[in-house]
């Protein structure tokens, strides 16, 4: 779990890197970053008629730290308009959530007022994950950097990730929807070999029935969960938000 350090414009490797996405996930205890998406690859509609400024107002009254929000049009439902509207009401850091490559994404991300970008490891030649977040930092971007085992989350330490997530799917653009619920608990275990300065987050599966509890990911060192569908179907997204912090906090 990351150390209570406020953020800055430092080189990554420090203590302090990043920007006010990352800060804002330093906070005591485990934070939400609440997902905007009308559609997925695997479940087909969600939301469909989800208004992004509406959605994101919910989950800012639920304590939502952050948001998490879809551009792409295709197989999202996305747009970019959808992220500087969540923003734009809420005033909370957005994360840009698609499937981005290259140094051309960050600095569309940075456009599109996205204040962290997700960076999927094996999306990309991980060598390039350096330029990339050194790039992204200096525009005011943060990464969150996507694993989905041990192996590669030690490889995004040794590249000098400071924010990285524990996709517990194998392979979010597939059709098939395949979660491994106690893949986050299980990959905690190598936590103790990283810097605490690191901020981790839990991804997918969490919140949804029969899926990831909040407590078990508290307990587990996360500094944060980021939670999708559980939210886009909800009823009442700030009433369901509010209780799985709650259950977080649960002894």
């Amino acid at each position: 779990m990351a150390a209570d350090n406020p953020a800055d414009d430092t080189e990554p490797g420090s203590v302090a890197v990043g920007h006010r996405f990352a800060a804002a996930l330093r906070e005591a205890g485990l934070s939400v970053i609440a997902e905007i998406k009308r559609r997925s690859p695997s479940r087909g509609a969600l939301n469909a008629d989800a208004d992004a400024a509406d959605l994101a107002s919910e989950y800012k009254a639920g304590g939502a730290a952050c948001l998490s929000v879809l551009t792409e049009s295709e197989r999202f439902s996305g747009s970019p308009e959808d992220l500087q509207a969540a923003k734009a009401v809420t005033g909370l850091p957005v994360l840009r959530k698609d499937f981005l490559r290259t140094l051309d994404d960050v600095r569309d991300s940075h456009a599109m007022g996205a204040d962290a970008m997700l960076v999927i490891l094996a999306d990309i030649d991980p060598a390039h994950l350096p330029s990339m977040q050194e790039l992204a930092l200096s525009l005011g971007v943060d990464v969150l950097t996507e694993v989905r085992d041990e192996a590669e989350l030690e490889t995004a330490v040794g590249l000098g990730a400071y924010m990285i997530a524990i996709n517990q799917r194998d392979n979010p653009e597939s059709t098939k929807f395949t979660v491994d619920y106690d893949k986050a608990v299980r990959v905690s275990r190598s936590f103790a070999a990283i810097d605490d300065s690191i901020l981790l987050i839990a991804a997918s599966g969490i919140g949804v029935p029969g899926g990831t509890s909040m407590r078990a990911i508290a307990e587990a060192g996360y500094d944060a969960a980021l939670i999708g569908e559980a939210l886009v179907v909800a009823d009442d997204p700030p009433e369901l938000l509010r209780e799985l912090l709650a259950d977080s906090r649960s002894e």
